[in-house]
């Protein structure tokens, strides 16, 4: 599904983001990838949105190769790609449900398909019931289930989650990464980007670390090791 082929991505000659990279995800499959700051998993991200371009390398998911895309066929590449942020990006002014639908609005989605699509989501990240509340009027956790909900409106074949844990306590924490688990038995490829040492250990999933640019493990029923 997705595939980075020796990829690099140089600013200049004392920054080098990414060095030489490469790796396959499969569909369907559950990735931790794991560094310590700087060591190139924010570029990975960009560059599988098409945000940045390469240096050198390949990029391909499902039929795209990422890095020839033109900025007009980004769009479509994006909506496979749900992405879940560390910070939430809630919108203040709207309640949970219209966070939600206004990820379709802007695609000009009909009423008939925001009525039917948004409260499946919400159901599924077990929200229904605040559905009408504010972000100032929930918690950590309850903010993070709507914006994973948000990701999911799409239907995307790829959940890439950034640190979503990074401002919850231990229990919320654990509870984003069942549903992040969950959607990923529902038939989801799902991309977890953290620095939770436990978080990650306990998925038990497959694990890739980096460190200054370079894949240094893959292991398929890795931990976090990043010595």
């Amino acid at each position: 599904m997705i595939s980075f082929q020796n990829v690099s991505k140089i600013y200049n000659s004392h920054s080098i983001a990414l060095d030489g990279v490469s790796f396959t995800i499969k569909p369907n499959e559950f990735v931790s990838v794991v560094g310590r700051n700087g060591a190139g998993k924010s570029t990975i991200i960009k560059l599988l949105i098409g945000e940045e371009k390469p240096s050198k390398g390949r990029i391909t998911f499902g039929p795209y190769e990422v890095n020839k895309l033109k900025p007009q066929e980004l769009p479509m590449l994006r909506r496979q790609i749900g992405i879940v942020f560390q910070d939430f990006r809630l919108l203040p002014t709207k309640n949970a449900y219209e966070n939600i639908a206004f990820a379709l609005e802007v695609e000009g989605r009909p009423q008939s398909e925001i009525e039917e699509f948004v409260p499946q989501v919400l159901d599924m990240v077990g929200l229904s019931n605040r559905a009408y509340n504010f972000p100032g009027e929930l918690s950590g956790g309850e903010k993070q289930r709507v914006a994973i909900a948000r990701a999911m409106i799409h239907r995307p074949a790829v959940i890439v989650a950034d640190e979503p844990t990074g401002n919850l306590d231990p229990i919320n924490a654990a509870e984003i990464v069942k549903l992040l688990l969950k959607i990923n038995e529902l038939g989801t490829t799902v991309i977890l980007v953290s620095h939770n040492k436990d978080i990650v250990n306990a998925v038990h999933r497959r694990v890739i670390s980096l460190d200054n640019g370079k894949i240094i493990r893959d292991e398929e029923r890795g931990k976090y090791i990043l010595a």
